[in-house]
């Protein structure tokens, strides 16, 4: 029994480990964000129209997963970011559904 107790401490201290930093953070989505994506979308995410789209809305018109996935693989004009993780992957889509 004091094992099997001990087994579901461990796990559920993981668990919420785990659970603490995997949430998103904006503020690190804005770095990324800034170091990534602002050569094309810029600072201000408005985009240069015929070009590069406007990121100002597009948690508006994507989903969270459409986002992450469009960054990771890239389409179009866009290079894929294949180098980010799925944290930061995260923190960026966070910040631009702001």
């Amino acid at each position: 029994m004091k094992t099997i107790l001990t087994v579901a401490v461990v796990l559920l201290g993981a668990t919420l480990a785990t659970t603490a930093w995997s949430k998103d953070d904006p503020a690190a989505g804005a770095q990324l964000y800034a170091t990534n994506c602002t050569a094309c979308h810029g600072a201000d995410r408005a985009g240069i129209p015929g070009a590069f789209p406007a990121l100002t809305d597009v948690g508006k018109r994507l989903e969270a997963a459409q986002i992450k996935d469009k960054i990771s693989k890239g389409g179009g004009l866009m290079p894929p970011f294949p180098q980010l993780s799925q944290q930061d992957l995260d923190n960026i889509a966070s910040f631009l559904a702001q």
